[in-house]
């Protein structure tokens, strides 16, 4: 319904890859195997980097030649970033990816791989699921099941309450202070990279508990895509918590055929730096993308090179009401860094980042405008019903999951989304844009 034509795309993505699995499958020799993949692999990041990536080359390539003083005119392609691309082109990848690698055979029912690329809650911000996982479940016969479509209810209600009350409250004050980050003291700059790290939590980790729940209710069963991921110890363990899909992918598909930690010193941070840098990069055409990407790098390495990058593996606090005094502590510094982070990640551009980061370690109060400046605490007590939640149902996949008062809690978070949601400011899901 967004436009029509982008179909063909989908569709093309769909054949190439149906295909190139057969040949695969069908070759006998590794180098004609190769062959197909690098077929399958080529075409599909030929055209993510053509629709998403070849107006931020040009751009880049003419502030090049100004830096060194030329002149030179450019004029943007007018290119259409088409939905779901970034999504459904890696879950089409790992397919043929996983073909060769003889971790699946290929299928020939090509109506259950084309639903599996274009399965509809998931296709336009995950999670990027894997082959191996959903293609066989398009094979078995649908049977509603009344505890997986009664969870999958209880997961949509989650997810809407993270989006409208959490995310889309957040995001008007976020927005407000990024776009003025100029006319406002550095407390209310800090709350600012605050509320955006909860409007981008709620945002969409609220969309992934949405598609999840939705595919519960057609008997279909998702990855998991967030696994409360502020209560993280360290930033390796918020990456193994924050958009596992991709993660995962990027581990599984580029980071161990790489190397991953095998090699030496030097392979060890060059192949951290590539799997940041290139994470940074999927998630946009633009500098700051990088450098958040760069800087998340910056903090993974001293864990992996002093080897406590796999510390905390366990559920944090397990079988203890409160955490403990250290465990606090680290939470709150995992926290600030990556809070900090999402500064980059929410600018405009690298300068405008720079420009909010001076403004906020400015640590002064704007004495002209203490009389009209405004600290928006209002939506500080719905961030802290939310950690409540969370924290006490953290060994659990969601807090409506397995407990005895589910459905009083499903009945009181439909009440906060019909009196806090912000249904007359509503915010496109933010990775919509990826």
């Amino acid at each position: 319904m967004w436009d029509w034509r982008f179909l063909f795309l989908i569709l093309f993505s769909t054949v190439v890859d149906y295909t190139m699995g057969l040949y695969i499958d069908k070759s006998k020799s590794k180098q004609n195997r190769k062959f197909f993949l690098w077929i399958s692999i080529l075409i599909n990041l030929g055209f993510l980097g053509y629709f998403k990536y070849s107006n931020f080359f040009l751009e880049s390539f003419v502030d090049a030649f100004t830096f060194f003083g030329q002149d030179v005119r450019f004029r943007g392609l007018e290119i259409v970033l088409p939905v779901g691309i970034s999504f459904y082109t890696f879950q089409t990848l790992s397919y043929t990816i996983d073909v060769y690698r003889k971790k699946l055979t290929p299928t020939r029912d090509f109506i259950a791989f084309s639903a599996f690329v274009s399965f509809f809650p998931q296709l336009v911000a995950g999670p990027i699921e894997r082959a191996t996982h959903l293609l066989p479940q398009f094979y078995s016969k649908r049977k509603f099941k009344y505890r997986q479509a009664r969870d999958g209810l209880y997961l949509i209600i989650w997810g809407l309450f993270k989006k409208i009350v959490i995310a889309d409250n957040c995001a008007q004050y976020a927005n407000d202070i990024f776009e003025n980050y100029d006319d406002y003291s550095s407390p209310t700059l800090i709350l600012g990279a605050v509320y955006f790290a909860f409007q981008i939590y709620g945002d969409f980790s609220g969309y992934s508990d949405i598609a999840i729940g939705t595919s519960r209710l057609f008997g279909f069963d998702l990855m998991r895509n967030f696994a409360y991921p502020y209560f993280s110890r360290d930033i390796a363990e918020f990456w193994r918590r924050w958009h596992i899909s991709l993660s995962t992918w990027f581990r599984d598909y580029l980071y161990i055929p790489l190397g991953g930690s095998r090699g030496g010193t030097w392979m060890k941070v060059r192949n951290t730096f590539i799997i940041f840098l290139v994470s940074g990069f999927w998630h946009g055409a633009n500098w700051t993308f990088i450098v958040w990407g760069a800087l998340n790098a910056i903090y993974f390495l001293p864990l992996m090179l002093r080897g406590k990058n796999r510390n905390h593996i366990d559920i944090i606090g397990e079988n203890k009401v409160f955490p403990s005094i250290k465990e606090f502590y680290n939470i709150t510094v995992t926290f600030m860094m990556t809070a900090f982070a999402w500064i980059f990640f929410r600018a405009n551009s690298v300068t405008h980042d720079f420009l909010y980061i001076e403004e906020l370690f400015t640590f002064k109060f704007k004495v002209d405008r203490l009389v009209i400046e405004r600290f928006p605490f209002e939506i500080l007590p719905l961030i802290g019903l939310l950690i409540c939640m969370e924290w006490f149902s953290r060994n659990r996949e969601h807090p409506l999951k397995n407990s005895n008062i589910a459905y009083i809690k499903a009945v009181f978070l439909v009440l906060m989304i019909l009196i806090f949601g912000s249904f007359s400011e509503m915010q496109e899901f933010i990775y919509f844009q990826f």
